[in-house]
């Protein structure tokens, strides 16, 4: 879609399920998730199944100019003819999906060294955190289960790789801890952080693999050192529950949603509050009187940084540009749980309370070169560092993302 445009609803997958599971509340999609490569798809459909699914989807699902990077990202790395679709049996209901990145070299010494079974073919691994607080750590190419990691009293919420490569895997979960883990180490946990007084619903590691993000059943949000695994901050500014965060893929913003219908904008370096996007009511036949009805459920960054997707509880998902207040494009969808981009920009991902994920069409613009500069500095300088740079005011306000 150009920007501006409304999101087109590409393709549904709907779970095949027998009737006799229908009254079991089991089958939500809480995650959704790409690897970072592009070439495969994670869904948690509900039931305790994850299917793993080769990108892109069959041709008539794909839009022109998309199919072309994603096939040749897939086939070219692996060189061993079409992968499969795979159903993952968890044994337990599926709440976070995390993908390690991608190429990793140490992975395929460790699941060559301690499991010789293994094919060594690929070294993408996909975690899944499960109701009864167990992760399982899976081989993306053979399905096969690698590692189970014991820790948590309750359900794991959500996980998160550090995108270095170093396969040290961040767990946020119910029992108001979150956890570190080195899977390099045969799945060690190096950490435990706590402090949290509520549920942890989220995680996100930033970009360039410095801070940790966490939201709980809380109106604060915690940001974590990833050096030395303490409390850099609290960031307050929420007036209810934070269920959901995410970092610019230059590390410089990060964004947080609640069921207060705000998400705001921080600069994560300073804790400075940069800008709120209210999720106002769209159809005012819909009754004001409900307070949740604009509850956010899921909030992220599009993969040049440009803009965000969100999902609420009024059934819409909406698209904003990073430099407005308003939403550019809304696209209608129920009992929304989840969202997230395809890492080469132009498809949105969401999951649903039913078992379902759609796959919409996401704004594709070309960076101009001031952005891309900004991201390229903003990817190795703070903003306290931007901000000692001899140069004019109006460029040290631009590279921190003042000038809005």
């Amino acid at each position: 879609m150009e920007a501006g445009e409304e999101p087109l609803l590409l393709a549904e997958l709907k779970p095949g399920r027998p009737h006799q599971f229908d009254w079991k509340s089991s089958c939500e999609t809480w995650s959704v998730a790409f690897s970072p490569d592009g070439s495969w798809f994670a869904w948690s459909q509900g039931h305790c199944i994850v299917k793993l699914i080769p990108w892109p989807l069959e041709e008539q699902f794909i839009p022109k100019g998309f199919e072309a990077k994603s096939r040749s990202s897939k086939n070219e790395t692996k060189g061993r003819g079409s992968p499969k679709e795979k159903t993952l049996d968890c044994g337990q209901i599926v709440w976070g999906l995390a993908f390690s990145p991608w190429p990793s070299p140490p992975s395929r010494r460790l699941w060559a060294r301690h499991h010789p079974q293994v094919p060594d073919v690929s070294c993408l691994v996909l975690a899944t955190g499960l109701n009864d607080g167990q992760i399982k750590i899976w081989e993306v190419q053979t399905g096969l289960l690698l590692l189970n990691l014991s820790g948590h009293q309750d359900v794991v919420r959500d996980l998160s790789f550090t995108p270095s490569g170093s396969l040290i895997l961040v767990s946020a979960s119910r029992d108001k801890t979150l956890r570190i883990w080195d899977l390099n180490k045969h799945g060690k946990q190096i950490q435990v952080l706590s402090g949290h007084l509520q549920w942890v619903y989220c995680c996100s590691i930033s970009p360039d693999c410095s801070m940790l993000c966490s939201a709980a059943g809380e109106k604060s949000v915690f940001l974590w050192s990833m050096r030395s695994y303490t409390l850099i901050r609290k960031l307050e500014g929420h007036q209810s529950s934070v269920v959901s965060c995410d970092f610019s893929p230059d590390s410089a913003l990060l964004v947080t949603a609640s069921y207060d219908t705000n998400v705001i904008m921080w600069d994560p370096y300073t804790g400075e509050r940069l800008r709120s996007l209210h999720h106002t009511q769209v159809d005012p036949a819909m009754d004001d009187s409900d307070v949740h009805i604009s509850s956010l459920r899921s909030v992220c960054f599009s993969p040049e940084g440009l803009y965000l997707a969100t999902v609420a509880d009024d059934r819409l998902l909406r698209i904003w540009a990073l430099e407005l207040k308003t939403p550019i494009a809304f696209a209608p969808m129920t009992n929304g749980l989840c969202c997230t981009f395809f890492p080469h920009g132009g498809v949105i991902a969401t999951g649903t309370r039913d078992g379902h994920v759609q796959f919409w069409t996401a704004p594709r613009v070309l960076s101009s070169l001031k952005h891309l500069c900004r991201k390229a500095l903003r990817s190795f300088l703070t903003t306290y560092q931007v901000l000692a740079l001899p140069i004019p005011k109006k460029m040290k306000e631009f590279l921190t993302y003042r000038t809005f």
